[in-house]
Parts: C-alpha cells; structure tokens; sequence
C-alpha cells in the first residue's frame, strides 16, 4: 500500500480534501435550485462517490509491497476482519444518512448555516467519542476549549438561520406576489418526467430579473427549485440539520474502531483494517444505502416533492454531469482526508527516539504511539 512519507505531501492531501469536500455541497445545492430532483442527484452522486473509492484501492492500496502488518488492499480482502469491516459499514451507513439528510436540509436552511451546525455538531459529538475511544489520553484541557468554540458555532449558526427566516417571512408579508401562480402540480410534473421532461421551464428566466434578497427574487426561486421551503416550520429544517450532524459525528468513531480495533474484536495476529480497505467497506456500506433509501423515494416522495420512476431517472440528463461531478469530488476528498490521517501516523515511526519529550509536551497519544513505533522498529 502507499504511505505518504513526508510531510508536504500529508499537507497536499488534506488541502485537496477541504478543497474537494468543500465543493461538491455547492455543486448539489445549485441543482436543486435548478429544479432538478434530489433523488435523481443523489443516484448519480452515489455511482461516482463508489467509484472513486474503489479507483483509491486498487490504486494507492496497491501500491508496493505487503507487509505482515499493513498488507495491500486485496491481501487483505481475504483476512478474517469481519468485526473492523461492520465497523466501517456502520460508518459508511450514518454519513450516508447524514449526506442525504443534509441534501434536504441545505433547501431548508441554506448551504452556509447547514454546514456550519452540522460541522460543529459532528466536531463536538464526534471528538468527545474518540477521546473516550483512545482512552482520554489526549489534554483535556486543550481539547475541549476547542470544542466548546463549536459549540457555541451551533448556537449562533441556529440564531442565523431564525434570523433569516424572520427576515424572509417580514419580505414576503409586504409583498404582492404570490408564490403559487406559476407552481405547477405535481401530478403534471411526475407525467412530464415519464415522457423525460424533468423541468418544462427555463430556469435562467425571471431568477435574474429580480434584485437577490428581495421578495420577488425569493418567490421566483421557490416556484424554481425542486424542494419547495417557503412558509415551511423554522424548526423543520433545524431538526434535519441536527440528524445530519448526529449522523456525521458517528462516522469517524466508527472508522476510528474499524482501523484501530480499540474494542479488541480481531483474532489474535489478525492485522487492523489499512485505511484503504476500510474506505473501501466504508464506500460499498454508504453507496447501498443511499441507491436503496433514493430508489424508494422515487415512488414515495417526501417533503411534497413529485413522484418519480427508475425510468423518469434514466431520462434526466438535465445537470446529471454536475451530480456525478460531485460524487467523485466527495469520494476522493474522503480518501484523500483518510490518506492524510494514514500519513500522520506514518510519520511517529521516522521521528528520533530523543525527539519524544518534545512530543509529549504537544500531545500525549502521539507520543505513546511514537515510542511504540520505535521500540518495534528497533527491536
């Protein structure tokens, strides 16, 4: 399998993941507002997502020799792991869970406050998991200021988005526009997409004639998109937010367990899953659940949107190439993110062993793990 073994390219890989998993949400959410259906989205989103995973295993996890230790990719698909890989399935489940629930919640709430709750959520769950999972052997008291920060980002991101939608409410009291003139039923949309018409307007008409932030550029969005939001619950849409990140801050204990094995589930000279093989259960687990859950939301819609078909979603190419874009921005962000996390660890073994009360001063689990490393190596 390939380690990265320096530094800089640790720091090029997690720059292109925040470049990657920063971008791929945009590209989502700008078809939504283009009228495109989520399950369609989120279909095409998921085939890619699959795909750059499997591409990062059979590449980088091939790479260079098996070692007894951190054997290759398809070495180590025929160990006995069982318990590491449903760790990695369940991780892969909750952020599916999560992604779709976001995908709902970025309508509801906006893209800027959903991932900022949901960021924060997962940081403060999530963290406080994974320092019980290690033992608390990290400073408590330079951790957790930390996450208190988060915290309190929930807090304002949640008084941002009641602000928003007081603001929203007052623009459209005052208005004469109605919302509903042009919103067509959708009994007529769902027969327009079986013959393959997903979307009978111009979404380029009206939007740009309206000044943004005003009533009328608001109404023009709504009678526009796919999901409809206006006069929905101000609650609504922070509960969904809130799933997201209760779902995204279970994912990395999850993965924490599967690569790490803290429970002491493997057999005794069974080596930890490699971040490789664990991304790749992690992909197959997320990609099960989000074609199973969306191919039944084509016949049972929620949240008022129009019944679809397997074959109305064949027929939408109407931004498909945005949809798989994002897949691969998401798949390969989430690999390169792991790839990076792999490269740190990589580096406690070629760190000298006068350097550990250095460490020590910075972080206590690096330098328990750094003195193991070198007693291995050297002994």
């Amino acid at each position: 399998m390939y380690v990265v073994e320096d530094k800089g390219g640790a720091i090029a890989l997690m720059l292109a993941a925040l470049f990657f998993l920063g971008t791929w949400p945009a590209v989502l959410t700008l078809l939504e507002r283009r009228g495109r259906l989520p399950q369609h989205t989120y279909l095409d989103y998921s085939i890619t997502n699959l795909l750059a995973a499997v591409f990062i295993a059979l590449t980088f996890g091939q790479i260079g020799d098996s070692k007894p230790d951190m054997p290759n990719f398809l070495t180590q698909l025929t160990q006995d792991n069982w318990p590491s890989i449903l760790f990695a399935m369940a991780g892969g489940i909750v952020l599916s869970l999560g992604n779709l629930a976001t995908q709902y919640a970025w309508a509801f709430v906006g893209l800027s406050v959903t991932e900022i709750i949901s960021s924060s959520i997962t940081v403060v769950i999530g963290t406080t998991f994974n320092y019980f999972l290690d033992d608390r052997i990290n400073r408590a008291e330079i951790l957790f200021p930390g996450v208190g920060c988060f915290l309190v980002a929930v807090c304002l991101g949640s008084a941002v988005h009641s602000s928003n939608a007081a603001d929203n409410e007052k623009k459209l009291s005052g208005s004469s526009t109605n919302c509903t003139k042009t919103t067509r039923a959708n009994s007529d949309v769902s027969k327009d997409m079986e013959k393959g018409v997903t979307n009978t307007s111009d979404p380029t008409v009206g939007v740009e004639n309206a000044k943004a932030g005003t009533a009328e550029y608001l109404i023009q969005l709504e009678n526009r998109r796919s999901i409809k939001v206006l006069g929905s619950n101000l609650f609504f849409g922070l509960g969904i937010v809130f799933f997201s990140g209760l779902c995204f801050s279970l994912f990395s204990p999850a993965f924490n367990l599967a690569t790490n094995d803290q429970w002491h589930t493997l057999k005794k000279g069974v080596p930890h899953l490699v971040v490789y093989t664990a991304f790749f259960y992690f992909s197959i687990s997320c990609f099960v659940v989000g074609i199973g859950l969306n191919i039944w939301f084509l016949y049972n819609p929620v949240l008022g949107l129009p019944r679809s078909s397997f074959a109305a979603y064949l027929k939408d190419w109407k931004g498909r190439q945005w949809a798989l874009l994002a897949g691969l921005l998401c798949g390969f962000g989430n690999g390169f993110q792991f790839m990076g996390i792999a490269a740190s660890k990589h580096f406690l073994g070629h760190t000298p062993f006068w350097r550990v009360s250095e460490i020590i001063e910075k972080d206590v689990r690096i330098a328990r793990e750094h003195d193991f490393y070198v007693h291995r190596c050297g002994g």
